[in-house]
């Protein structure tokens, strides 16, 4: 027996708010919507497919009452995977994303972003 990565959940404050930035930035759909939560994926998971193979994990926001007070110790990271990464950065910006200095100097051909609500 072993266990299966089935979905990251993420406390926030407005989990339609991010259901619409990061269906944007991954092209993921809605896979359940029930008072305050909201799980989107790429797929429609079935307890026969999670069972059979390891199936890309969903994203589950679930919303809380406290704010966010330190730096996440996880963080997602996004690969354009048919234009350039500057365009990738304008298109984020674009969906709500901002940029965030977390020391990476300039010097990196990468970006930290920063979702909605400062993931």
């Amino acid at each position: 027996m072993t266990s299966r990565f089935t979905e990251l959940a993420v406390d926030c404050h407005d989990p339609e708010r991010l259901e619409v930035f990061w269906c944007g930035v991954l092209d993921f759909k809605v896979i359940d919507r029930s008072e305050g939560k909201v799980e989107i994926g790429s797929w429609v998971p079935t307890v026969e497919d999670v069972r059979v193979r390891q199936m890309s994990a969903t994203l589950l926001f679930i919303q809380v009452p406290e704010g966010k007070t330190v730096k996440n110790r996880l963080h997602l990271d996004v690969s354009p995977i048919d234009g350039s990464t500057e365009d990738e950065v304008t298109r984020l910006l674009g969906l709500g994303a901002t940029k965030t200095d977390v020391g990476q100097g300039s010097d990196r051909n990468w970006v930290v972003m920063a979702d909605p609500e400062g993931n």
